[in-house]
């Protein structure tokens, strides 16, 4: 899994919140609540980033969710509109299934998987989550599954063989 990190300078990133978690401690005087933010950021055009971010206000919590998220940005090889093929990871108890759909689908995915992608910039694919639905999970399994795609031209330097022979696919 190559990381391909993204520097963030000239990038116009969009934030969406996958999750807000609230959190309780009793205490002596009555309870004291904290919040939890998973926030993903993307520039539509292939870059994407996730973070967590913690505080006792929500907006705090949010605000450092998305400087983590921009910490932490990587270029996603795409195909048009779509991802270059299909793939299937695991992450903890998570299963995530990408599949790459005809321009004119749309994004067929449901939560967490929805707003990393329509950060990223796909707008037709198929995507299942089987297994655990945890908004954490689910998004780490997410960014695995996009780490491990190639695109064809990587491929064939890693084969070292030309593209026409790549796509030829004759097993000389």
């Amino acid at each position: 899994m190559a990381k391909r990190v993204v520097t963030r300078e000239a990038l116009e990133l969009e934030d969406r919140l996958v999750w807000l978690n609230r959190t309780a401690k009793v205490v002596k005087g009555g309870r004291r609540f904290g919040f939890a933010a998973l926030v993903v950021v993307g520039d539509r055009k292939g870059v994407v980033g996730f973070g967590l971010g913690k505080a006792a206000e929500a907006n705090i919590a949010i605000n450092k969710g998305i400087e983590a998220a921009k910490k932490n940005l990587y270029r996603i090889p795409l195909r048009g509109t779509t991802i270059p093929h299909a793939i299937t990871v695991k992450y903890e108890a998570t299963r995530l299934v990408l599949r790459p759909a005809a321009p004119g689908t749309g994004l067929i995915a449901g939560g967490a998987v929805r707003a990393v992608l329509e950060v990223l910039g796909v707008q037709d694919i198929l995507a299942k989550v089987i297994g655990s639905s945890n908004p954490h999970n689910v998004v780490r399994a997410t960014f695995k599954a996009l780490m491990d795609l190639e695109d064809a031209v990587a491929i064939a330097q890693r084969r070292n063989i030309s593209l026409q022979k790549l796509f030829k696919g004759t097993h000389e």
